[in-house]
C-alpha cells in the first residue's frame, strides 16, 4: 500500500515530538544510582525547590503516562494535523526538525478551536507545544509568544499562530532564586574606577574593571546619539573577544552556529584563547539567545541546548542589598531587564547619573557554566564563554 504524502508527514511529526522522559522515571523507580537525582535536578531550577519556579522544566509531570492516556494524545494529535494542509504541515515539520533553528511560517489556525485531553482543554497553540516541545505544560499563561510571531501581539485575533516554536517558556520569579550567586547592592552604585585602566572601545567609550575582573562599562555613546538601544560585548574569562556590537534593531540573535543565522554570530570571532573548556563551552552555544527590546522591557530567550545564567539589578528585589544570578533552562524566556525598575534604582536628582558609570544598566550572561557561591567560579570573570549588554539609558 502506497502513503500519501500528507500521512507520511503526519507520522514524521508524530515521531518528532517530545520525549515524556519515561527512562529517566524508570530508571529513577528502580534504584538507579544517580537517576533519581538527576530528576530531581532537572526539576530544581531558579525559582527554588519549594514551589513552581521560575523553569519548571520536567517538573509537574507525575510518572509514566499509561498506554490509554498515550494512545488518546496520538488520537487527538493525528486529528489535529491531518486538518492541516500539505504545505502547513511542511512547516510545522521543518520548525520540529530544527528545534527553532530555521525560520518557518506561522502556522495560522482558527483561535478557537480548543481540544480536550483528558479533563483539560486546550487551545490549539498549547496542545502543540505540549506535544513537540514541553509535555508538563499545562495553560497558555506558562507561554510567551516571540516578536518574530504574527499573533505576538494580537489580544483577540480570529486566526492564531500555533507554530510550537514562536513560542517561549516563561520563567516566573515566584519564590526566591536559590544563591547561585549573590553580590553587594553597592555595585549598583556610580564609581570613578579610580583603580580602573580605560581601554578604547568602537564607540569612544572605556571600560572600568571593578574587583574582581567583572566589568563596569560606561554608557557607550557619543553624547546625543540614540541610533542604538545597546550594545554587546563577548567575553571569554577575563578578556574579550571581538569588537561590540551595536543593536539598533528590535531583536537580536546572539549565536555560534545557527542555520539561517543573522545577528551577532560568535562563531566568527577571532579568538586567541587556547583553554579546553572555552574551546567546549564556546561549541555548545549553538542557537544561543534571542535579545528583544519590547514594550515591557528587555527579555531574552535561550534557544540552545544548555542554561544559561543570568544577573541583572531589575530581576531582584529592589529593597535587598544582594544580587542574585537566575538560572534559564532551554527553550525559557526572562525578562532580563526593566527600563522603569532601572531608572527607579538610581538615586533621585542624582544630576551626575548620565555621566557615570553604573551597573543598573548592565546585564551579565554567562553560556553553560554558572558563577557565585554555589560554584567554583566566583566571578563571571572566570566563566569561559559570557555577554555583556549595556543598555542605551538616555
Amino acid at each position: 500500500m502506497f502513503r500519501t504524502k500528507r500521512s507520511v508527514l503526519v507520522r514524521r511529526l508524530w515521531r518528532s515530538r517530545a520525549p515524556g522522559g519515561e527512562e529517566e522515571e524508570e530508571e529513577a523507580a528502580a534504584g538507579e544510582p544517580g537517576a533519581a537525582a538527576a530528576a530531581e535536578a532537572r526539576a530544581h531550577v531558579c525559582g527554588g525547590g519549594g514551589g513552581r519556579g521560575c523553569c519548571p522544566g520536567k517538573a509537574g509531570r507525575g510518572g509514566r503516562a499509561s498506554a490509554g492516556a498515550e494512545a488518546e494524545l496520538k488520537a487527538l494529535t493525528h486529528g489535529v494535523l491531518k486538518r492541516l494542509k500539505e504545505r502547513q504541515l511542511e512547516g510545522l515539520l521543518h520548525a520540529v526538525e530544527s528545534r527553532g533553528g530555521a525560520r518557518t511560517p506561522c502556522l495560522l489556525l482558527p483561535a478557537k478551536a480548543d481540544s480536550r485531553l483528558g479533563q483539560h482543554w486546550y487551545p490549539l497553540p498549547v496542545l502543540l507545544c505540549k506535544v513537540f516541545r514541553w509535555p508538563d505544560l499545562r495553560h497558555c499563561s506558562e507561554v510567551k509568544r516571540l516578536c518574530c510571531c504574527e499573533s505576538y501581539g494580537k489580544a483577540h485575533p480570529e486566526l492564531v499562530c500555533c507554530n510550537p516554536h514562536h513560542l517561549s517558556r516563561l520563567c516566573e520569579l515566584e519564590s526566591p532564586p536559590p544563591p547561585y550567586s549573590r553580590y553587594p547592592m553597592d555595585f549598583l552604585k556610580p564609581t570613578d574606577c579610580p583603580d580602573s585602566v580605560p581601554s578604547s572601545t568602537e564607540t569612544g567609550g572605556t571600560n572600568c574593571l571593578a574587583p574582581g575582573g567583572l566589568s563596569d562599562s560606561q554608557v557607550l555613546q557619543e553624547p546625543g546619539d540614540r541610533s542604538h538601544w545597546c550594545v554587546v560585548a563577548y567575553w571569554e574569562e577575563k578578556t574579550r573577544v571581538g569588537r561590540l556590537y551595536s543593536v539598533q534593531e528590535p531583536s537580536l540573535d546572539i549565536f555560534y552556529d545557527l542555520p539561517q543565522g543573522n545577528g551577532f554570530c560568535l562563531g566568527q570571532l577571532n579568538s586567541d584563547n587556547k583553554s579546553q573548556l572555552v574551546q567546549k563551552v564556546r561549541s555548545k552555544i549553538g542557537y544561543g539567545i534571542q535579545l528583544t527590546k519590547e514594550v515591557d522591557g528587555v527579555w531574552v530567550y535561550n534557544r540552545s541546548s544548555y542554561p544559561i545564567f543570568i544577573k541583572s539589578a531589575t530581576l531582584d528585589n529592589p529593597d535587598s542589598r544582594t544580587l542574585l544570578v537566575h538560572k534559564v533552562f532551554p527553550g525559557f524566556s526572562i525578562k532580563a531587564f526593566d527600563y522603569e525598575k532601572a531608572y527607579s534604582l538610581q538615586r533621585p536628582n542624582d544630576h551626575e547619573f548620565m555621566q557615570q558609570p553604573w551597573t543598573g544598566f548592565t546585564v551579565q550572561i554567562s553560556f553553560v557554566k554558572g558563577w557565585g557561591q554555589c560554584y567554583t567560579r566566583q566571578f563571571i570573570s572566570s566563566c569561559p564563554c559570557w555577554l555583556e549588554v549595556i543598555f542605551n539609558n538616555r
